[in-house]
């Protein structure tokens, strides 16, 4: 079976092929001309990403972000994006098989970008949204302690926030027992007393528990009422996905490692999963379009996967406004200020939320101005 599955996606390839081969007509204000990187690196936290920008021969401008990536990837991109349109990604994208799947997701917001630039439109409706007026937003709590997560906390709610997602407690050995479930309730009930009434909660395992310990966390918090236990168990270990969510009612969310939507098919099938977590920098918009349309089949709800920089976080907007099975979209909110300044002058405004929820980008394309400035300034010596 899965011999015959790679036969059939090698004869799609074959299909596309030559449509991958083909370029817009001379001189097509939508030829991709150019394409360069800026890599980044938040002074405190030290979380990392790339932000990329496209030029088109008419001049227009698209912006995309992923992770690491190298001078040499790039520049293979380069050969196979040169002349192409920016419409023709669904087609470019057999060519990109070598690329690292998060600089063709990159790649995939940039054009999407484009485009909307070219028609005057945000993305969202070239995609055929929006689907809602504002996106719900989930804050990531940062903090090695109980006492720094109370502060993050605080400060989310200050910033808008209604909806977090919460690090387990530190683990030392396999299978921790009672000990370690008990230390995650403490936390959460303390965590929910400092954010008031009103919030919700997500507990991130990060796909590090052995499927005792994570039976045991969604055994625990059935009565807590938590958005959904975060990576519980390492998604290819289906059978123990399948265990866990069949012997509890804690929602189980899967999926921010995963670049393949056959991938998620499997999960679903097994009814392994509650909510699809694909990661935005990984797979770029189109892709967890397609991700979310098999999970619309088994009415299993999105919410994208996000820790990347704040271009990411517009292209997840776009991505959510339409998306009619999305849930809620994950922004990082770092705990130091000059990581939360950086992000500000890259591209401010963005990822502003006013009581849970963020607005929708209204200019065109991804509806955001990237400062260049910001980005010499805070780019890594010697990218």
């Amino acid at each position: 079976m899965h011999n015959m599955t790679q036969l059939r996606r090698a004869r799609l390839a074959a299909f596309a092929a030559p449509q991958a081969t083909t370029t817009g007509g001379t001189g097509s204000p939508l030829q991709i001309s150019a394409l360069r990187d800026y890599r980044l690196r938040e002074p405190v936290s030290g979380r990392s990403y790339t932000i990329i920008k496209l030029q088109t021969r008419g001049g227009l401008e698209g912006w995309g972000e992923c992770g690491s990536v190298t001078p040499t990837e790039l520049a293979q991109a380069m050969k196979i994006v040169r002349g192409k349109e920016a419409t023709q990604f669904e087609t470019v994208r057999f060519q990109l098989k070598s690329a690292p799947p998060g600089l063709t997701a990159a790649l995939n917001m940039a054009m999407l970008d484009v485009v909307g630039r070219s028609v005057k439109a945000p993305v969202y409706q070239v995609l055929g949204g929006p689907t809602r007026n504002k996106c719900r937003a989930l804050a990531t709590l940062e903090g090695a302690t109980d006492s720094e997560l109370t502060a993050a906390v605080r400060r989310a709610s200050e910033a808008g926030f209604k909806a977090f997602l919460v690090p387990t407690p530190p683990t030392t050995n396999q299978n921790q027992g009672q000990s370690f479930v008990l230390a995650a309730r403490k936390r959460l009930e303390a965590l929910r007393q400092a954010a008031g009434p009103g919030t919700d909660f997500a507990l991130d395992c990060g796909a590090k528990l052995p499927p005792g310990d994570a039976a045991s966390l969604a055994a625990a918090f059935e009565r807590f009422h938590l958005l959904w236990l975060d990576e519980p168990s390492p998604a290819l270990n289906l059978g123990a996905l399948r265990k866990i969510a069949a012997e509890n009612v804690t929602p189980l969310g899967v999926g921010r490692f995963i670049d393949q939507p056959s991938a998620f098919q499997d999960l679903l099938r097994e009814e392994a999963i509650d909510i699809l977590r694909p990661d935005i920098s990984l797979n770029g918009i189109s892709q967890i379009r397609q991700m979310a349309a098999i999970a619309e089949s088994y009415y299993i709800a999105v919410a994208p996967y996000h820790n990347g920089g704040p271009v990411a976080s517009a292209a997840a907007f776009h991505l959510a406004a339409s998306l009619p099975n999305f849930f809620i979209q994950q922004i990082p909110l770092p705990q130091a200020e000059q990581d939360r300044k950086m992000r500000a002058a890259l591209a401010g405004g963005v990822e502003v939320v006013k009581d849970g929820f963020a607005a929708l980008p209204v200019g065109p394309g991804l509806g955001i101005a990237v400062n260049e400035k910001a980005l010499e300034e805070y780019k890594e010596r010697g990218a």
